[in-house]
């Protein structure tokens, strides 16, 4: 039984919960066989952040819209900010693209042609006056960097290089600013990436300085990690930035949160709950900041960010109301199977009511999915979107 005070708590904490969207959840993605299309998909920037705003209508906890540049390019990023705000959302985070041009097929900010790795710097030179242009306070980098077959280069040579790139792009920053550094296992490389876990990540950042935090993507680690334990540990040291939520069965999925092992998000959440590191600071410019990044392929795009979202409401719901009291007296009396108990019970619950009460508080309608399903919305994309080019990987 949760006690009230439990509870009351748990709906305050979930009222200044936010969860940031990736606008590219919004255009087609698929395979690497085939990109899938769908009827109403946005075709330009503007309309992504239309999509977004709805998810936020909706759920009430998605403020803010993620950038991929130059996937978002537009020529008034002022203007695109502005229309953000009409739509009840803001920007969040700018993520720079070293994936995608040719002359980056041995590395970017680690090629050993110092042009290259100018030109590299460069694009996150741009990023950052469209953080300034757009009010965003968060440059996120992931590094797809790294090499197939040993010997094909020097690895610590390229960490070198990396390090002297990162020190560069970190003084294009204003003090407000936060540079983001994402780590992944393997792919598009499969012999080394060149920031292929979060130690790796981590001593990049620590050596650049305060601004510096690392990235966590659900989907970027080996089978079998202990994602929660790297999440304990980035908390620990006061260098957790910002997760990328989604879920994987093999690899980098990009699944619905939640949707392969939702008892993995719920210990994840534990640990952030445990940390008190649930919220971002007053200011929205540090702590930890919630995004999904996750491509939609089969599903529909606005749909899945809403089921997203609830569910990462859901496991965080479940977290908040794991006894406390109860779980620290377990452990310190070496009471295995006491605390185990202390989190399976709280995993076990029925949080669906306590939501549709958080939501219904703030005068939405109790279930979002639902809500969305009936709305027609859907079916009116379909028929106001006829003509042009449907967003997608680089567009």
């Amino acid at each position: 039984m949760t006690s009230p005070d439990r509870r009351a708590r748990a709906l305050d904490a979930l009222r200044a919960q936010t969860i940031e969207l990736p606008s590219w959840a919004f255009g087609n993605s698929g395979t690497r066989f085939k990109v899938f299309g769908a009827p109403g998909v946005a075709r330009d920037p503007w309309e992504k952040i239309a999509d977004a705003a709805q998810v936020h209508r909706y759920t009430g906890v998605a403020p803010r819209v993620s950038l991929h540049i130059p996937w978002d390019r537009v020529e008034d990023y002022a203007a695109l900010g502005a229309f953000a705000a009409e739509q009840g959302v803001a920007i969040g985070a700018i993520n720079s693209n070293l994936f995608q041009d040719d002359e980056y097929r041995l590395g970017s900010l680690t090629h050993a042609d110092r042009a290259v790795r100018d030109r590299a710097i460069a694009h996150h030179a741009e990023c950052v006056e469209v953080m300034r242009a757009t009010g965003s306070t968060d440059l996120k980098l992931w590094l797809p960097d790294g090499t197939n077959y040993a010997g094909q280069d020097d690895l610590r040579a390229r960490q070198d290089r990396l390090a002297d790139s990162l020190q560069q792009i970190y003084a294009l920053l204003d003090p407000e600013h936060r540079l983001l550094v994402e780590y992944k296992i393997y792919e598009p490389y499969f012999y080394a990436m060149d920031i292929p876990d979060w130690g790796t990540s981590l001593v990049h950042c620590l050596a650049l300085g305060d601004q510096a935090q690392v990235v966590l993507d659900t989907g970027h680690h080996a089978p079998s990690t202990n994602i929660e334990f790297i999440v304990m540990q980035l908390l620990r040291v006061g260098r957790l930035g910002a997760f990328d939520f989604n879920s994987r069965n093999y690899g980098d999925d990009d699944l619905i949160v939640g949707a392969a092992d939702p008892f993995q998000l719920f210990r994840i959440m534990n640990e952030i709950v445990e940390a008190d590191a649930l919220g971002r600071a007053g200011d929205g410019t540090a702590g930890v900041n919630f995004m999904l990044d996750q491509c939609h392929n089969i599903e529909p795009k606005i749909p899945g960010q809403i089921r997203s979202v609830t569910n990462v409401q859901e496991a965080t719901a479940k977290a908040l109301l794991v006894d406390r009291d109860a779980l620290h007296t377990a452990q310190q009396a070496g009471d295995v199977l006491g605390a185990h108990a202390a989190l399976t019970d709280a995993f076990a619950t029925d949080v669906r009511p306590l939501l549709a009460e958080l939501r219904e508080s703030a005068g939405l309608h109790p279930d979002p999915n639902a809500a969305y399903a009936a709305s027609g919305h859907q079916d009116q994309l379909a028929a106001d979107r006829v003509g042009g080019t449907q967003a997608s990987w680089g567009a």
